[in-house]
């Protein structure tokens, strides 16, 4: 099958060609860590995540750049609020920033730059810039000319007169248009300095991803990631910046950007009040029901942030997790084995499955109909766990284990079910860690009300039942015996 992605450059979904043949390239851009991160923070990095891990499936070698932008007027601003240095504010929402990640299971990137960490190579760019007429200083600032670049403005499809009609940029005279922007601003009292060609100063902020993808991934590389936000001014800056460096394009081949978050309908935003923590949310929901909350919408798509809609992705999370439960219980249990109808129906089920889940993902990643597609299979494992349990089909072991293979390899391009695909509950970005001693009463219990029912002492029996039904356990009485398991939601 072809992989076809909706490039934000050209406007269509295009087949994706990587550079090289096997290997793909990916920059994402990171945060800029002032703040704790928010679920708009989260959502691309989710999304990232779950790109990478089915390029990798597809035998792609993925190098993937993200960084962080550690020298910002947020941060500077946050350190003279506290009295402290601006890395004492970038460092500690660095560390924060990965806490939060790790829980909801986003595998690190290969490499993390920092604006900090790459002065040279930026003030090197703005050289380059300077010289080759793109770029001009003004009172040791200096900044790019929108003019000197004719494509300016093709990502985000607005033109140099819309944008100088519509500019709430402050007027600066020392400007030749109104939307140039700075690659480099002078020092100004109490902020964090770096020596230039220009006197002290720092960065503006598009530089920085020019320069450092420049130096890790080289011009042309597959794919630049980041959310819609980002389009203009910063992509569009990128672009005008990188293509002019290297006298050419494209700079990025595919350009993917994820959809806004509103919160009850509305979008989300600190003025509106309604903006949320990662950290905050993680307080009252598992990592992993947040993650598949996102990807439960298309990337591309808004996704409406609500109780009731990390509710509704604990419920479908649960069901998931219901059929991992059946296919466990089957895999291990003596009842009679052998192949039939059933079980072959299964397998085809299984089969067409991983067709069905690359096809979704193939068409620009679509991970709300991958979802759908493992809640399938989850209905055909419960179909044929029904089916055995009835006593109308033996257990036919090669069977549940393909199966089994197929489901969780699937869930693993998602990041789901980690603790049941790793046997243990405290493996990183899996839910809070279980106790293990509740399952063990449960058997316990479940073999009282078994040798209450030999005795025919059927209140004790019932009994047992209808307490364990209130506590959200239902017991399965079969030809093969008695096992609780959790009333799905």
């Amino acid at each position: 099958m072809t992989l076809r992605v909706y490039n934000s450059l050209t406007k269509k979904k295009e087949e994706f060609v990587p550079v090289e043949p096997g290997k793909v390239k990916m920059y994402v851009c990171g945060v800029t860590p002032y703040n704790h991160p928010h679920i708009g923070n989260a959502r691309p990095f989710v999304t990232w995540d779950v790109i990478r891990r089915y390029l990798e499936h597809k035998d792609y070698a993925v190098y993937h750049i993200q960084n962080f932008t550690d020298v910002d007027d947020k941060i500077i601003n946050a350190a003279n609020a506290e009295g402290v240095t601006w890395d004492v504010i970038a460092d500690r929402y660095i560390k924060a920033y990965f806490e939060v990640m790790d829980k909801l299971n986003i595998r690190r990137a290969h490499l993390y730059p920092t604006v900090s960490g790459h002065m040279a190579e930026i003030t090197a760019m703005i050289e380059k810039l300077i010289a080759d007429g793109y770029a001009y200083a003004v009172d040791g600032d200096v900044y790019y000319s929108v003019e000197k670049f004719a494509d300016y403005g093709k990502l985000s499809g607005r033109s140099l007169d819309d944008m100088k009609a519509g500019a709430r940029v402050d007027v600066d005279e020392r400007k030749t248009h109104p939307m140039d922007f700075a690659l480099w601003k002078s020092a100004k009292p109490g902020e964090p300095s770096w020596p230039s060609p220009w006197g002290l100063g720092r960065p503006g902020w598009h530089i920085e991803c020019s320069a450092m993808s420049a130096k890790y991934l080289g011009h042309g590389f597959d794919f630049h990631g980041g959310g819609s936000d980002l389009v203009f001014p910063h992509h569009e800056n990128e672009i005008a910046q990188s293509e002019a460096y290297a006298g050419g394009g494209p700079f990025v081949r595919y350009w993917l950007h994820n959809g806004f978050i509103t919160v009850n309908e509305e979008k989300m935003s600190k003025s509106l009040g309604n903006f949320f923590l990662v950290k905050d949310i993680l307080a009252h929901y598992p990592p992993e029901v947040l993650r598949f909350f996102i990807l439960s919408t298309h990337y591309r798509s808004p996704l409406n942030f609500s109780d009731e809609q990390l509710a509704e992705a604990g419920r479908g999370l649960e069901r998931l997790r219901a059929a991992v439960d059946n296919m466990k219980y089957l895999a291990g249990t003596t009842v009679a084995r052998g192949a039939s109808d059933a079980s072959q129906a299964l397998l085809a089920a299984a089969a067409q499955a991983r067709a069905d889940f690359d096809a979704a993902m193939d068409d620009d990643f679509n991970t709300a109909l991958a979802i759908s597609v493992l809640h399938g299979l989850a209905k055909e494992i419960n179909i044929y766990y029904s089916a055995v349990m009835a006593g109308k089909a033996p257990v036919a072991g090669e069977a549940i284990a393909s199966v089994q293979a197929a489901y969780y390899e699937l869930a693993d391009i998602l990041g789901l079910l980690v603790a049941e695909r790793m046997g243990s509950p405290d493996v990183v970005g899996a839910a809070p860690v279980q106790d293990t001693t509740a399952p063990a009463l449960l058997d316990l219990i479940v073999e009282i009300r078994q040798e209450a029912r030999a005795k025919k002492d059927w209140a004790t029996a019932d009994r047992i039942r209808d307490r364990l039904g209130e506590l959200g356990y239902v017991i399965e009485d079969s030809p093969q015996g008695a096992r609780w398991k959790k009333r799905e939601v």
